[in-house]
């Protein structure tokens, strides 16, 4: 902030750019909604709606009921199977019993025994004929699942090549909607950052300044900074593409006022002393001596050297003394800062020539 300007317009000014910065930050968050809700445009789309149902229908009914069968079978398979293994190790214990016992009747050699080892036998082929019958049973239960999964699988490889077909026609369609969602995107942003460049061109240093300067800020972060999640995988030629464009409009802008600042400057430096000084604010002389430069062709000059009254380049009048106390002094102060006498167009004791009228603040 420069020290020229009065305090209260140092912070009226502070206070406004505060007022672009959260208006600015009001917009972003309302643009951010708009944005964010614009794939809500788009009807939604699936995978299924891009597969052959008319081939498809009957193979996912022939799936779904080896499904049920596998899910009806399941039960059945489970309880042979305990019974298999309930028969066969009833067959294994009697088995190794009657080992045993064999074992001891060699031992002894009884001929009574002969009775009951007939009976012992026929036991023994009991428990392997209910395990024969277990197994035979567990087999036919696992027959019936097998079947049902074949049937399922076969089913899942002739849908599979319908699904990759709609997986290929999905993801075309994704594509495409991503598009135009980005489409209506920079439909968006783009006009925001045409009105933008508008504003920053004609309307920036009217008095609605906090405003205009709150909407570029929001034009810009919409389009450089909120569209970025959004880019398709070319969107960034998009981004970089109107980014040389900006800059190039920006830059021509900016060469062509330079260049009309120094044509003017050229054409105000012919002019008197007295007409520039006629044109030149008040606050921006202060400004610009400020800053160490002539107020009429902004080039450097010592403001500190006491001998220079004049601008060695332009010549406009620097300082002059005052008529009532000879004190030097500003010669863009309306008043004498040792007695407080007001500037006028009188004589100037030092110079012996005619003094610039003193200009007034505004």
């Amino acid at each position: 902030m420069s020290k020229s300007l009065r305090l209260s317009e140092k912070w009226f000014n502070r206070g406004l750019w505060l007022i672009a910065i959260v208006f600015a930050g009001f917009l972003i968050g309302l643009g951010n909604v708009i944005v964010g809700d614009l794939p809500q445009v788009e009807a939604s789309s699936s995978r299924e709606l891009f597969i052959n149902q008319k081939a498809v229908a009957p193979l996912r009914r022939a799936r779904d009921a080896a499904v049920a069968r596998a899910e009806k079978a399941r039960p059945p398979l489970e309880q042979a199977e305990l019974r298999l293994q309930a028969a066969s190790e009833a067959y294994i214990s009697g088995r190794e019993t009657f080992q045993n016992w064999v074992a001891t009747r060699t031992a002894t050699e009884l001929p009574g025994q002969d009775a009951e080892l007939v009976s012992r036998t026929a036991a023994l082929d009991a428990l392997k004929a209910a395990e024969d019958k277990a197994r035979i049973a567990a087999e036919a239960e696992r027959q019936v699942m097998l079947d049902a999964r074949q049937a399922e699988d076969r089913a899942n490889t002739a849908i599979l090549p319908y699904e990759q077909a709609a997986d290929v026609l999905y993801a075309d369609e994704l594509r495409a909607s991503e598009l135009r969602v980005f489409g209506y995107r920079l439909m968006l942003t783009l006009p925001l950052l045409a009105v933008a460049g508008y504003l920053f061109a004609r309307q920036r240093k009217s008095k609605y300044w906090p405003f205009v300067w709150g909407f570029i800020i929001f034009a810009l972060f919409a389009f450089f900074v909120e569209l970025v999640p959004y880019l398709p995988s070319y969107g960034g030629y998009v981004r970089f593409t109107v980014g040389i464009i900006v800059t190039i409009l920006v830059g021509r802008y900016a060469i062509l006022a330079l260049n009309k600042y120094l044509a003017d400057q050229r054409l105000a430096e012919a002019q008197p002393a007295q007409a520039r000084r006629e044109i030149l604010s008040y606050d921006a002389a202060l400004v610009r001596l400020d800053k160490g430069v002539c107020p009429g062709c902004e080039r450097p000059v010592n403001l500190k050297d006491p001998i220079i009254d004049f601008c060695p380049h332009c010549g406009i009048g620097l300082f002059d003394h005052c008529h009532t106390c000879t004190a030097r002094k500003n010669a863009f102060s309306p008043f004498c800062h040792a007695c407080g006498t007001a500037a006028s167009a009188t004589p100037s004791p030092s110079t012996g020539e005619a003094r610039d009228a003193p200009l007034r603040p505004g």
